[in-house]
Protein backbone atom coordinates (compact mmCIF):
# COMPACT_ATOMS: atom_id res chain seq x y z
CA UNK A 1 0.00 0.00 0.00
CA UNK A 2 1.06 3.20 -0.89
CA UNK A 3 1.86 5.85 1.78
CA UNK A 4 -0.74 8.47 0.91
CA UNK A 5 -2.63 5.42 0.73
CA UNK A 6 -1.65 4.79 4.44
CA UNK A 7 -1.95 7.92 5.37
CA UNK A 8 -5.97 8.49 4.66
CA UNK A 9 -6.46 4.83 6.19
CA UNK A 10 -5.07 6.28 9.64
CA UNK A 11 -6.95 9.38 9.56
CA UNK A 12 -10.26 7.25 8.61
CA UNK A 13 -9.33 4.76 11.14
CA UNK A 14 -7.86 7.27 13.84
CA UNK A 15 -11.50 9.52 13.50
CA UNK A 16 -13.55 6.60 14.07
CA UNK A 17 -11.76 5.41 16.90
CA UNK A 18 -11.80 8.68 18.36
CA UNK A 19 -15.47 8.97 17.96
CA UNK A 20 -16.23 5.86 19.33
CA UNK A 21 -14.24 6.23 21.93
CA UNK A 22 -15.44 9.94 22.63
CA UNK A 23 -18.80 8.63 24.08
CA UNK A 24 -16.45 6.84 26.99
CA UNK A 25 -14.12 9.82 27.39
CA UNK A 26 -14.99 9.89 31.05
CA UNK A 27 -13.34 6.37 31.31
CA UNK A 28 -10.11 6.57 33.38
CA UNK A 29 -7.99 3.74 30.70
CA UNK A 30 -8.98 5.71 27.87
CA UNK A 31 -7.82 9.30 29.28
CA UNK A 32 -4.67 7.38 30.04
CA UNK A 33 -4.61 5.64 26.88
CA UNK A 34 -4.55 8.47 25.08
CA UNK A 35 -2.53 11.03 27.60
CA UNK A 36 0.50 8.83 28.10
CA UNK A 37 0.37 6.53 24.28
CA UNK A 38 -1.26 8.92 21.70
CA UNK A 39 -0.39 11.81 22.96
CA UNK A 40 3.68 11.04 22.96
CA UNK A 41 3.28 9.63 19.38
CA UNK A 42 2.13 12.58 17.75
CA UNK A 43 4.64 14.51 19.68
CA UNK A 44 7.66 12.21 18.62
CA UNK A 45 6.36 12.60 14.56
CA UNK A 46 6.35 16.49 15.37
CA UNK A 47 9.50 16.45 16.96
CA UNK A 48 11.03 15.41 14.34
CA UNK A 49 10.09 17.77 11.64
CA UNK A 50 10.62 20.82 13.84
CA UNK A 51 14.28 19.62 14.82
CA UNK A 52 14.94 19.59 10.71
CA UNK A 53 13.36 23.35 10.35
CA UNK A 54 16.06 26.00 10.77
CA UNK A 55 18.84 24.43 8.58
CA UNK A 56 16.20 23.31 5.99
CA UNK A 57 14.81 26.96 5.47
CA UNK A 58 18.45 28.85 5.64
CA UNK A 59 19.65 26.67 3.25
CA UNK A 60 16.56 26.70 0.94
CA UNK A 61 16.34 30.28 0.61
CA UNK A 62 19.93 30.91 0.50
CA UNK A 63 19.93 28.14 -2.63
CA UNK A 64 17.09 29.79 -4.03
CA UNK A 65 18.03 33.39 -4.02
CA UNK A 66 21.72 32.14 -5.38
CA UNK A 67 20.02 30.63 -8.61
CA UNK A 68 17.97 33.34 -9.28
CA UNK A 69 20.52 36.54 -8.78
CA UNK A 70 23.41 34.54 -10.29
CA UNK A 71 22.57 31.38 -13.52
CA UNK A 72 24.90 31.80 -16.22
CA UNK A 73 24.86 34.80 -17.06
CA UNK A 74 21.16 35.51 -17.74
CA UNK A 75 20.91 37.91 -15.12
CA UNK A 76 17.85 40.00 -17.11
CA UNK A 77 15.91 36.54 -17.11
CA UNK A 78 17.31 36.45 -13.45
CA UNK A 79 15.32 39.48 -12.54
CA UNK A 80 12.01 39.09 -14.42
CA UNK A 81 11.76 35.51 -13.41
CA UNK A 82 12.00 36.82 -9.44
CA UNK A 83 9.84 40.05 -10.44
CA UNK A 84 7.30 37.54 -11.96
CA UNK A 85 7.60 34.89 -9.03
CA UNK A 86 6.80 37.10 -6.06
CA UNK A 87 4.09 38.72 -7.95
CA UNK A 88 2.10 35.70 -9.03
CA UNK A 89 2.90 34.24 -5.40
CA UNK A 90 2.04 37.98 -3.52
CA UNK A 91 -1.48 37.10 -5.68
CA UNK A 92 -1.80 33.04 -4.22
CA UNK A 93 -1.75 34.38 -0.76
CA UNK A 94 -4.08 36.94 -0.96
CA UNK A 95 -6.43 34.95 -2.51
CA UNK A 96 -5.98 32.32 -0.11
CA UNK A 97 -6.00 34.42 2.97
CA UNK A 98 -8.95 36.39 1.54
CA UNK A 99 -10.88 33.33 0.61
CA UNK A 100 -10.18 31.77 4.27
CA UNK A 101 -11.17 34.82 5.79
CA UNK A 102 -14.56 35.08 4.13
CA UNK A 103 -15.51 31.26 4.25
CA UNK A 104 -14.28 30.86 7.83
CA UNK A 105 -14.22 27.26 7.59
CA UNK A 106 -12.61 26.68 11.14
CA UNK A 107 -15.45 28.63 12.99
CA UNK A 108 -17.92 26.63 13.56
CA UNK A 109 -16.12 24.10 15.50
CA UNK A 110 -15.06 26.71 18.25
CA UNK A 111 -12.53 24.85 20.38
CA UNK A 112 -11.99 27.27 22.92
CA UNK A 113 -15.38 26.33 24.12
CA UNK A 114 -14.70 22.71 24.20
CA UNK A 115 -11.62 22.96 26.15
CA UNK A 116 -12.25 25.53 28.88
CA UNK A 117 -9.86 27.02 30.49
CA UNK A 118 -8.07 23.82 30.78
CA UNK A 119 -6.80 23.71 26.78
CA UNK A 120 -4.56 26.16 26.55
CA UNK A 121 -6.15 28.18 24.15
CA UNK A 122 -6.93 31.27 26.86
CA UNK A 123 -2.68 31.78 26.67
CA UNK A 124 -2.87 31.41 22.65
CA UNK A 125 -5.70 34.32 23.27
CA UNK A 126 -3.85 36.04 25.82
CA UNK A 127 -0.47 35.95 23.27
CA UNK A 128 -2.32 37.14 20.33
CA UNK A 129 -3.58 40.25 21.71
CA UNK A 130 0.12 41.25 22.91
CA UNK A 131 0.91 40.91 19.20
CA UNK A 132 3.94 44.12 18.27
CA UNK A 133 2.50 47.09 16.28
CA UNK A 134 3.09 46.69 12.61
CA UNK A 135 6.06 48.76 12.52
CA UNK A 136 7.89 47.25 15.17
CA UNK A 137 6.91 44.16 13.49
CA UNK A 138 8.22 45.11 10.32
CA UNK A 139 11.63 46.88 11.76
CA UNK A 140 12.18 43.25 13.57
CA UNK A 141 12.48 41.54 10.54
CA UNK A 142 15.83 43.03 9.76
CA UNK A 143 17.59 40.93 12.75
CA UNK A 144 20.42 42.21 14.83
CA UNK A 145 22.04 39.08 15.84
CA UNK A 146 20.86 35.88 12.88
CA UNK A 147 22.24 33.28 15.03
CA UNK A 148 19.97 34.36 18.13
CA UNK A 149 16.97 34.23 15.09
CA UNK A 150 17.85 30.75 14.73
CA UNK A 151 18.15 29.63 18.51
CA UNK A 152 14.47 31.59 18.52
CA UNK A 153 13.07 30.58 15.38
CA UNK A 154 10.70 28.38 16.69
CA UNK A 155 9.25 31.32 19.18
CA UNK A 156 8.85 33.78 16.59
CA UNK A 157 11.54 34.63 14.93
CA UNK A 158 11.45 32.95 12.07
CA UNK A 159 11.00 36.25 9.58
CA UNK A 160 13.99 37.47 10.34
CA UNK A 161 15.71 34.25 10.04
CA UNK A 162 14.41 34.35 6.77
CA UNK A 163 15.20 37.86 5.65
CA UNK A 164 18.71 36.84 6.82
CA UNK A 165 18.95 34.03 4.80
CA UNK A 166 17.25 36.01 1.51
CA UNK A 167 20.36 38.44 2.52
CA UNK A 168 22.82 36.08 2.56
CA UNK A 169 22.20 34.16 -0.95
CA UNK A 170 21.62 37.55 -2.83
CA UNK A 171 25.46 38.43 -1.48
CA UNK A 172 26.84 34.95 -1.94
CA UNK A 173 25.94 35.66 -5.37
CA UNK A 174 27.56 39.11 -5.88
CA UNK A 175 30.18 37.67 -4.49
CA UNK A 176 31.50 34.17 -6.09
CA UNK A 177 29.19 34.85 -9.46
CA UNK A 178 29.37 31.24 -11.42
CA UNK A 179 32.72 30.03 -9.88
CA UNK A 180 32.42 26.56 -7.95
CA UNK A 181 32.05 26.96 -4.54
CA UNK A 182 32.20 25.27 -0.94
CA UNK A 183 29.62 27.48 0.14
CA UNK A 184 27.06 26.48 -2.46
CA UNK A 185 28.03 22.50 -2.35
CA UNK A 186 27.56 22.86 1.37
CA UNK A 187 23.87 24.21 0.86
CA UNK A 188 22.89 22.04 -1.43
CA UNK A 189 24.40 18.74 0.68
CA UNK A 190 22.69 20.25 3.84
CA UNK A 191 19.58 20.96 1.98
CA UNK A 192 19.41 17.18 0.51
CA UNK A 193 20.34 16.24 4.36
CA UNK A 194 16.75 17.98 5.75
CA UNK A 195 15.15 16.54 2.68
CA UNK A 196 16.35 12.82 3.65
CA UNK A 197 15.20 13.40 7.67
CA UNK A 198 11.69 14.85 6.16
CA UNK A 199 11.40 11.79 4.04
CA UNK A 200 11.99 9.42 6.92
CA UNK A 201 9.53 11.28 9.22
CA UNK A 202 7.16 10.94 6.58
CA UNK A 203 7.87 6.93 6.83
CA UNK A 204 6.26 7.37 10.60
CA UNK A 205 3.19 9.70 9.40
CA UNK A 206 0.97 6.72 8.68
CA UNK A 207 1.39 6.13 13.06
CA UNK A 208 1.41 10.22 14.10
CA UNK A 209 -1.86 10.59 11.63
CA UNK A 210 -3.65 8.00 13.84
CA UNK A 211 -2.63 8.90 16.98
CA UNK A 212 -2.70 12.95 16.46
CA UNK A 213 -6.42 12.58 14.61
CA UNK A 214 -7.29 10.22 17.47
CA UNK A 215 -6.52 12.65 20.34
CA UNK A 216 -8.83 15.28 17.95
CA UNK A 217 -11.57 13.36 17.42
CA UNK A 218 -11.73 11.96 21.22
CA UNK A 219 -11.72 15.15 22.80
CA UNK A 220 -13.93 17.14 20.10
CA UNK A 221 -16.22 14.47 18.55
CA UNK A 222 -17.80 14.62 15.08
CA UNK A 223 -17.55 18.32 14.77
CA UNK A 224 -14.38 19.10 13.71
CA UNK A 225 -14.71 15.97 10.41
CA UNK A 226 -17.09 19.02 9.58
CA UNK A 227 -14.60 21.98 9.30
CA UNK A 228 -11.80 19.98 8.17
CA UNK A 229 -14.07 18.96 5.07
CA UNK A 230 -15.09 22.63 4.61
CA UNK A 231 -11.66 23.14 4.77
CA UNK A 232 -10.71 20.92 1.94
CA UNK A 233 -13.08 22.42 0.18
CA UNK A 234 -11.53 26.06 0.82
CA UNK A 235 -8.59 24.97 -0.29
CA UNK A 236 -9.28 23.43 -3.52
CA UNK A 237 -11.42 26.49 -4.08
CA UNK A 238 -8.59 28.85 -3.85
CA UNK A 239 -6.12 26.72 -6.06
CA UNK A 240 -8.84 27.24 -9.16
CA UNK A 241 -8.96 30.67 -8.47
CA UNK A 242 -5.43 31.53 -8.95
CA UNK A 243 -5.17 28.57 -11.51
CA UNK A 244 -8.42 30.49 -13.61
CA UNK A 245 -8.44 33.80 -12.98
CA UNK A 246 -4.63 34.82 -11.56
CA UNK A 247 -2.93 33.18 -14.71
CA UNK A 248 -5.10 33.59 -17.23
CA UNK A 249 -4.91 37.67 -16.12
CA UNK A 250 -0.88 37.52 -16.24
CA UNK A 251 -1.01 35.56 -19.33
CA UNK A 252 -3.13 38.61 -20.82
CA UNK A 253 -1.62 41.35 -19.42
CA UNK A 254 2.07 40.58 -20.18
CA UNK A 255 2.14 38.24 -23.08
CA UNK A 256 -0.19 37.53 -26.60
CA UNK A 257 -1.07 34.31 -25.40
CA UNK A 258 -4.63 33.45 -25.32
CA UNK A 259 -5.07 31.49 -21.48
CA UNK A 260 -7.56 28.84 -22.56
CA UNK A 261 -5.19 27.61 -25.63
CA UNK A 262 -2.19 27.72 -22.93
CA UNK A 263 -3.65 25.71 -20.68
CA UNK A 264 -5.20 23.19 -23.16
CA UNK A 265 -1.29 22.43 -24.75
CA UNK A 266 -0.43 22.04 -21.06
CA UNK A 267 -2.63 19.72 -19.24
CA UNK A 268 -0.86 16.55 -19.53
CA UNK A 269 1.66 18.17 -17.42
CA UNK A 270 -0.81 18.89 -14.97
CA UNK A 271 -1.97 15.28 -14.96
CA UNK A 272 1.74 13.86 -14.41
CA UNK A 273 2.43 16.59 -11.79
CA UNK A 274 -1.31 15.70 -10.14
CA UNK A 275 -0.25 11.75 -10.30
CA UNK A 276 3.23 12.35 -8.59
CA UNK A 277 2.81 15.67 -6.13
CA UNK A 278 6.20 16.56 -6.62
CA UNK A 279 7.24 19.48 -9.09
CA UNK A 280 10.95 18.08 -9.25
CA UNK A 281 9.46 14.59 -10.85
CA UNK A 282 7.41 16.73 -13.04
CA UNK A 283 10.17 18.75 -14.07
CA UNK A 284 11.56 16.33 -17.52
CA UNK A 285 8.12 16.12 -18.90
CA UNK A 286 7.95 20.51 -18.48
CA UNK A 287 11.15 20.93 -19.88
CA UNK A 288 10.02 18.92 -23.10
CA UNK A 289 6.97 20.89 -23.18
CA UNK A 290 7.63 23.97 -22.81
CA UNK A 291 10.57 23.75 -25.18
CA UNK A 292 8.85 21.49 -28.26
CA UNK A 293 5.04 22.77 -27.58
CA UNK A 294 5.01 26.09 -25.95
CA UNK A 295 8.32 26.88 -28.54
CA UNK A 296 9.85 29.11 -25.85
CA UNK A 297 13.67 29.96 -26.08
CA UNK A 298 15.95 26.86 -24.45
CA UNK A 299 17.67 29.15 -22.44
CA UNK A 300 14.70 30.74 -20.64
CA UNK A 301 12.64 27.32 -20.21
CA UNK A 302 15.46 25.50 -18.31
CA UNK A 303 16.53 28.29 -15.86
CA UNK A 304 13.01 29.05 -15.35
CA UNK A 305 11.27 25.94 -15.05
CA UNK A 306 14.81 24.52 -13.07
CA UNK A 307 14.67 27.46 -10.22
CA UNK A 308 10.64 27.71 -10.42
CA UNK A 309 10.62 23.26 -9.23
CA UNK A 310 11.68 24.68 -5.71
CA UNK A 311 11.50 28.47 -5.96
CA UNK A 312 8.20 29.21 -7.31
CA UNK A 313 5.01 27.40 -5.03
CA UNK A 314 2.35 29.16 -5.92
CA UNK A 315 0.01 26.41 -4.66
CA UNK A 316 2.14 25.83 -1.70
CA UNK A 317 2.13 29.65 -0.65
CA UNK A 318 -1.82 29.73 -0.92
CA UNK A 319 -2.06 26.29 0.98
CA UNK A 320 0.26 27.77 3.58
CA UNK A 321 -2.17 30.99 4.49
CA UNK A 322 -5.41 28.98 4.14
CA UNK A 323 -3.95 26.47 6.36
CA UNK A 324 -2.79 28.89 8.58
CA UNK A 325 -5.77 31.17 9.23
CA UNK A 326 -8.03 27.50 9.71
CA UNK A 327 -6.01 26.75 12.43
CA UNK A 328 -6.23 29.78 14.12
CA UNK A 329 -10.17 30.03 13.46
CA UNK A 330 -10.55 26.34 14.31
CA UNK A 331 -8.50 27.21 18.09
CA UNK A 332 -10.58 30.38 18.52
CA UNK A 333 -7.34 32.72 17.49
CA UNK A 334 -8.26 36.29 16.61
CA UNK A 335 -5.54 37.28 14.75
CA UNK A 336 -4.73 40.95 14.46
CA UNK A 337 -3.85 42.76 11.42
CA UNK A 338 -0.22 42.73 12.03
CA UNK A 339 -0.43 38.98 12.33
CA UNK A 340 -1.84 38.04 9.29
CA UNK A 341 0.89 40.87 7.06
CA UNK A 342 3.59 38.20 9.00
CA UNK A 343 1.56 35.30 7.53
CA UNK A 344 1.01 36.76 4.09
CA UNK A 345 4.85 37.74 4.05
CA UNK A 346 6.13 33.59 5.62
CA UNK A 347 3.97 32.54 3.49
CA UNK A 348 5.04 34.53 0.52
CA UNK A 349 8.59 33.26 1.67
CA UNK A 350 8.05 30.23 2.40
CA UNK A 351 7.80 29.52 -1.67
CA UNK A 352 10.94 29.91 -2.38
CA UNK A 353 12.63 27.58 0.00
CA UNK A 354 9.82 24.79 0.01
CA UNK A 355 10.73 21.54 -1.55
CA UNK A 356 8.92 20.69 -4.57
CA UNK A 357 8.61 16.98 -3.42
CA UNK A 358 5.56 15.14 -1.59
CA UNK A 359 5.55 16.39 1.91
CA UNK A 360 7.93 19.12 1.16
CA UNK A 361 6.02 22.29 2.98
CA UNK A 362 5.30 19.99 6.40
CA UNK A 363 7.60 22.19 8.06
CA UNK A 364 7.26 25.34 7.47
CA UNK A 365 3.62 25.52 8.02
CA UNK A 366 4.02 24.33 11.70
CA UNK A 367 6.22 27.06 11.92
CA UNK A 368 3.83 29.35 10.47
CA UNK A 369 1.45 27.55 13.08
CA UNK A 370 4.27 28.38 15.73
CA UNK A 371 4.72 32.15 14.83
CA UNK A 372 1.19 32.99 15.61
CA UNK A 373 0.68 30.34 18.93
CA UNK A 374 -1.06 27.65 17.55
CA UNK A 375 -0.57 24.24 18.89
CA UNK A 376 1.46 22.35 16.40
CA UNK A 377 -0.73 19.46 16.86
CA UNK A 378 -3.31 20.93 14.50
CA UNK A 379 -1.17 19.61 12.09
CA UNK A 380 -2.42 15.78 12.55
CA UNK A 381 -6.22 17.36 11.31
CA UNK A 382 -4.81 18.20 7.73
CA UNK A 383 -2.37 15.51 7.52
CA UNK A 384 -4.57 12.71 6.53
CA UNK A 385 -6.20 14.98 3.44
CA UNK A 386 -2.63 16.06 3.05
CA UNK A 387 -1.70 13.93 0.09
CA UNK A 388 -5.04 14.74 -2.12
CA UNK A 389 -3.92 18.78 -1.30
CA UNK A 390 -0.51 18.23 -1.96
CA UNK A 391 -1.26 17.04 -5.60
CA UNK A 392 -3.65 19.75 -6.15
CA UNK A 393 -0.99 22.31 -5.12
CA UNK A 394 1.41 20.16 -7.18
CA UNK A 395 -0.39 20.70 -10.41
CA UNK A 396 -0.59 24.56 -9.36
CA UNK A 397 2.98 24.91 -8.57
CA UNK A 398 3.76 23.22 -12.07
CA UNK A 399 1.19 25.39 -13.65
CA UNK A 400 2.89 28.79 -12.36
CA UNK A 401 6.37 27.12 -12.90
CA UNK A 402 5.14 27.10 -17.00
CA UNK A 403 3.28 30.34 -16.89
CA UNK A 404 6.03 32.06 -15.61
CA UNK A 405 8.47 30.84 -18.07
CA UNK A 406 6.17 32.05 -20.63
CA UNK A 407 5.57 35.33 -18.96
CA UNK A 408 10.30 35.80 -18.81
CA UNK A 409 10.26 34.82 -22.24
CA UNK A 410 8.02 37.12 -23.63
CA UNK A 411 9.80 39.86 -25.92
CA UNK A 412 10.59 43.02 -24.29
CA UNK A 413 8.79 45.73 -25.88
CA UNK A 414 11.83 47.21 -27.65
CA UNK A 415 12.14 43.86 -29.15
CA UNK A 416 8.77 42.85 -29.84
Amino acid sequence: MKNHHRLLLSLVLGACAGLICHGFADNDALQIFNQYLMGPIGQIFLRLIFMIVVPMVMSGLMLGVYQLSNHHGLARVAQRTLFFTLLASSASVAVGISLVNLAQPGVGLDISQMLGDNGGVNKIQQNVAQAKPVVQSLLEIIPKNPFASATQALEGEMLSLMFFSLAFGAALAATIGDKPSRWVELLEETYAACLLVVDTAMKLAPIAVFALVFQSTFKFGHHILFSLGFYVLVVVTGLLLQQVVVYSMLLRFFTRIKPLSFFRQCRDVYLYAFATASSNATLPRSLELAEQELKLRPEVARFVLTIGSTANQNGTALFEGITVLFLAQVYGVDLSLAQQVQIVLMSILAGIGTAGVPGGSLPLIMILTQQVGIPPEGMGLILGVDRFLDMCRTTLNVSGDLVIAALVDEPEPERA
